[in-house]
C-alpha cells in the first residue's frame, strides 16, 4: 500500500480541523522549495509544434469551472451561478454522483443557462486508481451518468489520474491533471498552458486533455491562507503574454456567499468576483472565453496531423 492509499485509509478518522493544521504547515514547509515551478513553471510556456492559434485571432482562451465536492457545495451553486451570469461568465459545474444526491434541478438549471455539467469522480474517496478491476468497475457506472447527465467531461477527485486508464469512460476530455502544482497528491505536472490530445491504444477513442493552469481556490486560501488574489492575477498575466489557456478551478465549498463569520475553510467569494473583474477590465475583447467542452472540441477538429503534436508533454515532478 502506498503511502497515498495509507491517507485515504486514515482520513476518515483525522478531525477536518487537524487534517487542515497538518495541511497547511506541510505546505508552508514546502512552499519555498517549488518556488521555481510554482506558482509559474517557465518550462510550461512553450506552443505546441504547429499550434494553430485560438479562433477569432482571440490572445488566450478562458475558461472557468468548478468542482462540487460536497452537497454543502452543491446548495451554493445558486450564487455562484448567478453571480457568473451577472458578469457575463460561463463555467462548468462538476458533481460527483454517488457521494450526495445531485439535483436534476440544478442541473437543468444550468444547461438551459448556458453552463455545462460534467463528473466528478463517484465517491470522492481516494480509491478511484486504486487498482484498474476498481477502476474499471466504477468506469461503468462513471460512464451511465456520464450518459444520463448528457455530459462530455470527467474529472478525478483530489486531481488523481492515469491518462491510459481513462480512455475507458466515454468522454470528450478530461480535465484531471495540471501544468504545475507539486502540492496536489500526485503532483506530476503536465508542463504546458496549453491543451492537449492523448492518442488511444489499440483502437480506443482519443481525448483532449485539459489543465487547469491557474492555482485552486483550495490551495490558495485554505491552505496557504492568502487573503486577495493576487497569485492568480500574476498567473493570469503570465500565460496571457504567452497566448496559452488560463484554466481555473474553484469549489463552491469553500466559497462564502452571505459575509457571515468565515469557517474554518471558506474564503470570500468576493475574491472570485474580483478576479474576475479583473480580466473584464485588463483583457476585454483578448479573450476566447468558453466551456470545456468548447475548448476540448476546438481541439479535435485539429486537422489530425497537428493534433498529434499536441500530445504527449514532458512531465515536471
Amino acid at each position: 500500500m502506498n503511502l497515498r492509499d495509507i491517507f485515504y485509509t486514515i482520513k476518515p478518522l483525522i478531525p477536518r480541523k487537524l487534517q487542515l493544521v497538518f495541511r497547511r504547515r506541510l505546505i508552508q514547509k514546502r512552499r519555498s522549495l517549488y518556488s521555481n515551478i510554482w506558482p509559474i513553471n517557465e518550462n510550461a510556456s512553450e506552443p505546441p509544434n504547429e499550434w494553430p492559434g485560438w479562433p477569432d485571432q482571440k490572445q488566450f482562451a478562458l475558461v472557468l469551472t468548478h468542482d462540487v465536492d460536497t452537497g454543502r457545495g452543491q446548495e451554493k451553486c445558486w450564487d455562484l451561478m448567478r453571480l457568473e451570469e451577472q458578469m457575463g461568465f460561463r463555467s462548468s459545474f462538476n458533481f460527483v454522483p454517488k457521494r450526495y444526491h445531485v439535483s436534476s434541478e440544478l442541473r437543468t438549471r444550468l444547461t438551459n443557462n448556458g453552463f455545462e455539467v460534467g463528473v466528478h469522480g463517484l465517491y470522492h474517496d481516494g480509491k478511484l486508481y486504486k487498482s484498474k478491476n476498481i477502476f474499471e468497475k466504477r468506469a461503468k457506472q462513471i460512464n451511465q451518468f456520464i450518459e444520463d447527465w448528457n455530459a462530455v467531461g470527467f474529472r478525478s477527485p483530489a486531481m488523481h489520474h492515469n491518462l491510459d486508464w481513462i480512455h475507458g469512460l466515454n468522454i470528450t476530455y478530461d480535465a484531471s491533471t495540471f501544468d504545475t502544482d507539486p502540492f496536489e497528491p500526485q503532483s506530476d505536472g503536465m508542463s504546458t498552458i496549453f491543451p492537449f490530445w492523448v492518442q488511444g491504444n489499440n483502437g480506443e477513442r482519443g481525448y483532449v486533455e485539459l489543465p487547469y493552469t491557474l492555482p485552486q481556490d483550495f490551495t490558495l486560501f485554505v491552505l496557504l491562507q492568502e487573503r486577495n488574489v493576487d497569485i492568480w492575477k500574476q498567473k493570469l498575466d503570465w500565460i496571457v503574454k504567452r497566448g496559452g489557456m488560463v484554466l481555473l478551478n474553484t469549489h463552491p465549498d469553500y466559497m462564502n456567499f452571505n459575509g457571515d463569520k468565515l469557517g474554518i475553510e471558506e474564503y470570500p467569494a468576493d475574491y472570485y468576483a474580483k478576479f474576475l473583474e479583473y480580466i473584464k477590465c485588463n483583457y476585454e475583447d483578448h479573450y476566447w472565453h468558453v466551456l470545456p467542452k468548447d475548448a476540448a472540441l476546438f481541439v479535435a477538429e485539429i486537422p489530425l496531423r497537428i493534433r498529434s503534436s499536441l500530445k504527449n508533454p514532458t512531465k515536471n515532478e
